[in-house]
């Protein structure tokens, strides 16, 4: 038994059983994938796999218990290996962290920004996509961090921590009738084409589910991930926008003006996530705690080691 017949097993199950795509992830060729598998299940006496002809597709009973095994292995085996580079001393390395492009547009650079001054050793690897691409990198170790507001506290294999709460502001542009508004209503707010955020992405569930219990039926007219390019196209009159607060706190678009809604929308929760039972670098917990100051080392270690949130 070695590691290369494990990672050939788990990343058979996480590619969906091609192989081709497996034997490119683990460089090597489709036959070598083969023939790891086939040695495990030979050393093991079961089949890990089901097939139709030499094509797998799928995991048998036995295999879906044995793959829980090997990913707790492997887990521990860039544990040791992060271990050994943490007790070494080395201080270099590269901290990979997956958010959406409002956590890194606007909650992430000063947070960077310290970490460089205290690791000018550690290259930051800073990726961006979904709440949902975000959790998967993180399960599967191709990022340390995730940093998201929806769906990171959905998946078991997750720790997950609330470091901030925001809220969504509506914005317009200059001399909007909404501006006279003393108080906007989801009536009057729906009485606009709207312009916002993808569906699970910053807070969007927030904004359906309200209009939602109000029944409303909203005229979304446009959906970005990004909040510059939602406040852009409000700029050329296409729509009223709704966007994070954040997103103007730190300078909108000129000719905008942003009105509070915070009695409209439920507040939001920016949560961290990293993968349980994952043994972390000393800089990894510095990152975190400066995103999340008031959370400790031992809050963090402990929930790392607990087998639930």
């Amino acid at each position: 038994m070695n590691f290369q017949q494990l990672r050939s097993v788990r990343e058979a199950a996480r590619h969906g059983y091609n192989l081709t795509e497996v034997a490119n992830v683990l460089f090597t060729s489709q036959p070598g994938v083969s023939r790891q598998i086939r040695e495990l299940e030979e050393e093991l006496g079961v089949d890990i796999f089901e097939r139709n002809g030499k094509r797998l597709t799928g995991l048998t009973e036995p295999g879906k218990g044995i793959l829980d095994i090997i990913e707790r292995l492997l887990l521990e085996a860039e544990n040791l290996r992060q271990a050994g580079l943490e007790y070494s001393g080395k201080t270099s390395g590269t901290l990979t962290v997956a958010a959406t492009h409002t956590q890194a547009r606007y909650a992430l650079p000063k947070v960077v920004q310290a970490f460089r001054t205290s690791f000018p050793e550690v290259r930051i690897a800073l990726q961006q996509s979904s709440p949902e691409h975000i959790a998967q990198w993180v399960i599967s170790g191709k990022a340390d961090v995730g940093i998201a507001t929806e769906g990171l506290s959905q998946f078991e294999e997750l720790v997950s921590f609330p470091c901030y709460n925001w809220n969504h502001v509506v914005v317009v542009p200059e001399g909007h009738p909404l501006l006279q508004e003393n108080s906007i209503s989801l009536q009057a707010l729906a009485a606009w084409p709207l312009i916002t955020y993808d569906v699970g992405f910053t807070g969007r569930g927030h904004i359906d589910e309200a209009f939602r219990k109000a029944e409303i039926t909203p005229d979304i007219v446009l959906t970005a991930m990004d909040s510059d390019v939602i406040q852009q196209y409000v700029a050329l009159g296409l729509g009223v926008g709704i966007v994070a607060s954040m997103a103007v706190e730190q300078g909108s678009h000129n000719g905008l003006r942003h009105i509070a809604v915070d009695h409209l929308f439920a507040a939001n929760v920016t949560r961290l996530a990293v993968r349980r039972g994952a043994y972390l670098r000393s800089y990894t917990y510095d990152f975190i705690q400066q995103f999340a100051p008031q959370l400790t080392r031992k809050e963090i270690q402990t929930a790392l080691l607990g087998s639930g949130e």
